[in-house]
């Protein structure tokens, strides 16, 4: 059985590690320029200030998803809080089914009961999970182009 929840980084960082790892490998771009190290000390800042909101799905106990959202007002409607999706993934043997799905619901949840107004999700190109977005009647509202302009 697969349980949703929020947690903090200090109780799930050493199980997020590995998880990362397996993340990077399957969708990062320019991984022989750029590698994979997190800035744990921006994250537990983020977090300390209210804005990193974190939440996970486990299988009997075993980290198999998260997703990481910011959570700020937003700079253009200073009514509203947006809520930029930082991180989401999901272990390749859970994929099917309503995992994914029910991992963003229960973020939508939680953020609703926040005061957040609009939930953004990206995702990648080269593995899009568009179909899972139109399902839960996500807009598809604009692109992102990226340029590798490292030495």
């Amino acid at each position: 059985m697969v349980k949703y929840q929020q947690e903090f980084l200090e109780t799930c960082r050493n199980e997020l590690e590995e998880l990362f790892n397996l993340h990077w490998e399957e969708i990062a771009l320019n991984k022989d320029k750029i590698q994979l190290n997190p800035n744990w000390d921006a994250y537990e800042a983020i977090e300390e200030s209210g804005h990193l909101k974190i939440f996970t799905a486990r299988s009997n106990g075993i980290l198999i998803g998260y997703f990481f959202v910011v959570v700020s007002v937003s700079l253009h409607y200073k009514d509203h809080l947006f809520a930029d999706n930082d991180l989401i993934y999901l272990h390749k043997d859970y994929r099917k089914g309503f995992t994914g799905i029910n991992l963003i619901k229960f973020a939508e949840k939680c953020l609703r009961e926040d005061g957040v107004s609009l939930l953004k999700i990206n995702t990648k190109v080269h593995k899009p999970f568009d179909k899972l977005m139109d399902y839960l009647k996500f807009d598809c509202v604009e692109r992102v182009y990226t340029k590798y302009i490292g030495e």
